[in-house]
């Protein structure tokens, strides 16, 4: 048994920092999974999105010894900002555009559409799914972004504002509009019959 697990991510990382590299493992390890995530999300490779995630962690590591981390963050956050820097890092460096992973793509068919219970209502065809991944690809990239880091990072939007340095109201504005493209996009194009309404988000 983890003896570190009930602890707070600030005692874990003051016990890392006194020297303590259990603490810090057990900190790897609840986080991990939303930090690959994000990093996965953008970049659409998962080679690639293991090597940035060992990066980041570097990254952490050294910021931690050098006493750049206070304790008025939050962790998951900070750790994300750095995730996101790395990822852009590495696409100005190849001139590559981040886009959404089309393997998550009926997720997010099932965000901006209402759907029946039954299996048979949920599903989309092939076609459509193909449609509205040419949609998200239409989005602007700090809506697609945002959308991103809200539906399948799990951020709030305080987070999500920490991440890409902008205010919450811009953070939430972006996922907001993000969600209403899409959804005239469909509308457009005669997807779907219902939308989700615009506090559906």
């Amino acid at each position: 048994m983890n003896r570190y697990r009930d602890l707070q991510d600030e005692e874990l990382i003051r016990l890392y920092i006194a020297g303590n590299n259990s603490a810090f493992s057990t900190l790897v390890h609840r986080h991990k999974k939303r930090i690959f995530t994000t990093i996965m999300l953008l970049v659409k490779d998962r080679c690639l999105a293991e090597d940035i995630f060992q990066e980041v962690f570097i990254k952490i590591i050294n910021a931690l010894k050098d006493g750049h981390y206070t304790d008025n963050q939050r962790f998951i956050a900070w750790a994300a900002r750095i995730a996101h820097n790395c990822c852009i890092s590495h696409f100005r460096k190849t001139n590559v555009r981040p886009a959404v992973i089309l393997g998550y793509r009926d997720e997010i068919c099932e965000m901006v559409y209402y759907t029946e219970q039954s299996a048979e209502k949920r599903m989309v065809t092939e076609e459509i799914q193909k449609e509205v991944q040419d949609m998200l690809d239409q989005l602007p990239a700090a809506q697609r972004e945002a959308l991103i880091l809200r539906y399948y990072a799990d951020l709030s939007y305080k987070e999500i504002a920490q991440v890409v340095n902008v205010g919450i109201n811009t953070a939430l504005g972006r996922v907001r509009y993000a969600l209403m493209n899409l959804r005239k996009m469909m509308e457009q194009e005669q997807l779907c019959q219902e939308l989700l309404p615009l506090g559906g988000f």
